[in-house]
């Protein structure tokens, strides 16, 4: 069976600082330290986009008002979304009848009928 061959090892050197070394004796580059605030990347999605907090802090708005907008936020909308949705149905629901109402009296009415269902056509065009 063929050997894996051998992974570099990590030295700290007298200084602090840290170096790979190969099985070979060879020297790798030095690992670079970072001096200051670490940099964070995000790798393989959107960095975080925190606009609408930082102007609600900036304004003087607590952190707390910020937490419940984002979590209260899509609520609304949710809710808002459900009533909506209820109303049209209702609007719906409500011309269904209405055209049942005047298809009713057309041929059921005669022309005392008909007449109503025209008042009742006009009457639904201006309101």
């Amino acid at each position: 069976m063929d050997q894996l061959p051998a992974l570099p090892q990590v030295v700290q050197l007298s200084d602090g600082t840290y170096v790979y070394t190969s099985p070979t004796g060879s020297n790798l580059p030095a690992v670079q330290q970072h001096v200051g605030q670490p940099i964070v990347q995000h790798i393989h999605h959107a960095p975080p986009d925190r606009t609408v907090q930082r102007i609600a802090l900036g304004s003087g708005v607590g952190a707390g008002a910020v937490a419940a907008g984002v979590y209260f936020g899509p609520l609304l909308v949710g809710v808002l979304t459900a009533m909506a949705a209820n109303l049209a149905l209702l609007a719906l629901l409500a011309a269904v009848c209405a055209w049942g109402v005047v298809t009713v009296v057309r041929s059921i009415g005669g022309p005392d009928g008909k007449s109503a269902a025209k008042t009742l056509t006009r009457a639904r065009r201006r309101g």
